[in-house]
């Protein structure tokens, strides 16, 4: 496994490049603070030459039989896999996740996605093709929309690339891909191993910041555009899409509720809801970040889990037994840290709530309690390793505080009463309802949100149907 930066480059029409007019940023390695290497600052040359690219690439990759992107897929997944190593090193050096927890947790997912997206390409399906007229018959057609442009997050930078090339492809689409400009080396490395694989300019990396990011979404090239992000970011996206009325596949912030009645196993939803709140520093949106207990159990539950919060700990990407590396950047370690340091008079911190050493952006696991309703750290998307606990009454006060945000990703249900947890997940208005367990996701099942969270589907034969158009061909007899 290399310890050497890995120098960051544009990966365009089948070649790695610099920035046409050279400019780069700094990559900064967040256990450390300091830079360690440079990524390309891509400007508008950059962008036409790989929109130009994938836009030539498409009609041969449209035109590729299912089976032929299926292989293409499960070769993707099968060179990820041989260089696993490599890969996990250039990640987590990039995001300071713990090395082995990353090899445990993520790689596998991005494996089995990929190789479910491939399986997924030979399996579109529509209307059967029937008369629906007398004398004519009609039938359905999914096609690939184009060139998808398509934006990644700093909090997974390969799964989330995943999600997003593996459906485009296995449609038919081909890619122009920009990482975070915090989070760029995996994603160009990625490039040149799909590049080895896939005809060029299928798949191209365009590194760079926000202006670049707008200049893909503003180009009259792409057919569609998907962001993961934030909530500005995707209001951004989607205003910018509607001049030339792109198609437009947001997911963005979530505000988790987990709900626990009086009659769930209490050590069990302790752990859960730690575990799901903490993994990667509660940097995911679908993170367990606010949780909702009936008033009978809540001193109960403040007790159990501010011990059990209290002995998780952050670490280095060598160390084997932390449970979650740094904050990804500076900004973002001073963004946690102002919802903390700006709590109200009623709110109590019962763990954590500090900054951990003073190298490289670690934070504590917190927990606040005591929150209410309208408090900003309960109303807003905080990002980090911070768990609020509020109290509620009966199931009707769960379901008006649960609901009771702009966001609408994910949601915990946790309840021995089995018609109580499907009353809830009618109730609950969000894209996603786990009962007495919270975080898992699966390939085969669809990810994504209502209200402010975004909206369109990542994951499942919906995500892949997200990346197709539906044309009807009706012939005469």
């Amino acid at each position: 496994m290399s310890t050497e930066p890995r120098r960051v480059r544009n990966y365009i029409d089948g070649e790695f490049r610099e920035a046409a007019d050279g400019r780069v940023s700094e990559v900064v390695d967040p256990t450390t603070g300091t830079p360690y290497t440079t990524a390309p600052l891509s400007g508008t040359a950059d962008v036409d030459a790989a929109m130009a690219a994938a836009e030539a690439a498409f009609p041969a990759w449209r035109d590729a039989t299912p089976a032929d992107r299926q292989l293409a897929l499960l070769r993707i997944a099968d060179a990820l896999e041989r260089n696993a190593d490599e890969l996990l090193a250039v990640e987590c050096r990039d995001t300071g996740k713990p090395l082995e927890l990353t090899r445990g947790e993520e790689l596998p997912q991005m494996l089995e996605q990929i190789r479910f997206f491939a399986g997924a390409a030979r399996m579109l399906e529509g209307k059967s093709a029937g008369e629906y007229l007398a004398g004519f018959t009609s039938f359905v057609r999914r096609e690939p929309v184009g060139v998808c442009a398509q934006v990644v997050p700093w909090n997974y930078p390969l799964l989330m690339a995943v999600w997003k090339f593996a459906p485009a492809l296995a449609a038919g689409n081909t890619v122009v891909l920009k990482p975070s400009d915090t989070t760029p080396a995996s994603l160009s490395y990625v490039a040149g191993l799909l590049g080895e694989i896939l005809p060029k300019g299928v798949f191209n990396v365009v590194c760079g910041d926000r202006d670049t990011g707008r200049l893909m979404v503003e180009h009259p090239t792409p057919a569609m555009v998907s962001i993961t992000g934030s909530v500005r970011a995707g209001t951004e996206v989607a205003t910018s899409a509607a001049a030339d009325l792109k198609r437009v596949h947001l997911e963005l912030g979530g505000k988790a509720p987990c709900v626990v009645f009086g009659d769930a196993d209490l050590s069990a939803a302790v752990e859960g809801i730690r575990d799901a709140g903490f993994f990667n520093a509660g940097q995911d949106c679908t993170a367990a970040t606010r949780v909702l207990v009936h008033a009978s159990r809540y001193d109960a539950f403040v007790q159990a889990l501010t011990e059990a919060a209290a002995v998780v700990r952050t670490g280095d990407v060598a160390d084997p037994d932390c449970a979650y590396g740094p904050l990804n950047n500076a900004d973002h370690l001073a963004k946690v840290s102002g919802f903390v340091e700006r709590l109200p008079a009623h709110a109590k911190v019962t763990t954590g709530g500090h900054r951990v050493g003073e190298r490289g952006y670690f934070y504590a696991p917190t927990v606040v309690v005591n929150c209410a309703q309208d408090d900003e750290i309960v109303q807003n998307e905080v990002f980090g390793p911070v768990i609020t606990v509020q109290s509620f009454t009966d199931e009707a006060q769960a379901v008006e505080f649960a609901n009771g945000v702009e966001y609408g990703l994910a949601s915990s249900v946790w309840t021995r009463d089995h018609a109580r947890a499907m009353r809830m997940s009618k109730a609950l208005d969000f894209g996603c309802v786990w009962i007495n367990t919270h975080i898992p996701l699966v390939g085969e099942m669809p990810h994504g949100g209502f209200k402010k969270s975004g909206y369109g589907k990542d994951l499942s034969a919906y995500g892949l149907e997200d990346y197709t158009r539906v044309k009807h061909v009706m012939t005469s007899l």
